[in-house]
C-alpha cells in the first residue's frame, strides 16, 4: 500500500490507518436492536472502533435510529460500516448465511455467562433497546442468549458498558489466538478501504 501514501495528510496518519484496518475483524460484527439513546450508542461505536468491529448492523424498526453528534460518537461514526434493517429477522438471515454464531444479551434461566463462548469465531453480538432490552424474535432467533455475570444487587449494567465487556472479552479471546497479529481482511479491501479513509 506504499504507492497510497501521496494521497495522504501525513506518512504517520497512514501508517496508523494502515495499522488499524491489519487489526479489523470482520469475523466480529455488532447488531443493534433499536437502541435509542444517542450517548449510547455513540459509546458503543466508539467500543467498536476501540476493538476491531467494523461493521454494525442496525436493526430499527420501532424507534428511529437516533442523530449520532460528533462528541458522542468522539469521532468513529467515519471508520465504521454500517448496515440498517427493518427486521430482526432479515439482519439474522444475511449472518447465517456468511455462517455466524447469533448471540443476543439477555437475563434468562438458559442465557450461558459471555465468558463460556467462544468469541473467536465468526460471532455477532446482538444488543436491545434500553428499556424493553432485545425482542421475543431476536432471543427466539439467536443461537445462544449471554449474560454478564454481576455480583451486586442490580440485574444489568447499561447497553453501552454491556457491549464494551462483551467486545473486549472478544477482543482478549481473540489476542490469545493471534487474530490481531496479521490482516484478516483481504489485500484488496485493505487497499480500497485505506483509499476511502485517506480522503476522510
Amino acid at each position: 500500500m506504499e504507492n497510497l501514501k501521496n494521497w495522504s495528510r501525513s506518512d504517520s496518519r497512514t501508517e496508523r490507518m494502515e495499522r488499524t484496518l491489519a487489526q479489523r475483524q470482520p469475523g466480529l460484527v455488532v447488531v443493534l436492536e433499536n437502541v435509542h439513546d444517542p450517548h449510547n450508542l455513540g459509546a458503543i461505536l466508539r467500543s467498536c472502533d476501540a476493538t476491531g468491529v467494523s461493521r454494525v448492523m442496525m436493526v430499527y424498526y420501532i424507534e428511529s435510529p437516533p442523530e449520532i453528534g460528533k462528541t458522542s460518537a468522539s469521532g468513529a461514526l467515519k471508520w465504521l460500516n454500517f448496515e440498517r434493517y427493518r427486521s430482526i429477522g432479515s439482519c439474522y438471515d444475511v449472518l447465517r448465511k456468511e455462517g455466524f454464531q447469533i448471540l443476543a444479551t439477555k437475563i434468562e434461566p438458559e442465557a450461558k455467562q459471555l465468558y463460556d463462548f467462544d468469541l473467536s469465531v465468526p460471532t455477532a453480538i446482538v444488543l436491545g433497546n434500553e428499556h424493553r432490552g432485545i425482542s421475543k424474535e431476536a432471543a427466539d432467533g439467536a443461537d445462544g442468549l449471554l449474560y454478564i455475570p454481576m455480583k451486586g444487587m442490580v440485574e444489568s449494567v447499561n447497553v453501552s458498558v454491556a457491549a464494551a465487556i462483551c467486545l473486549f472479552e472478544a477482543m482478549r479471546q481473540r489476542q490469545e489466538k493471534g487474530m490481531y497479529d496479521g490482516p484478516q481482511l483481504s489485500e484488496e479491501i485493505m487497499r480500497s478501504k485505506l483509499q476511502e479513509w485517506i480522503k476522510i
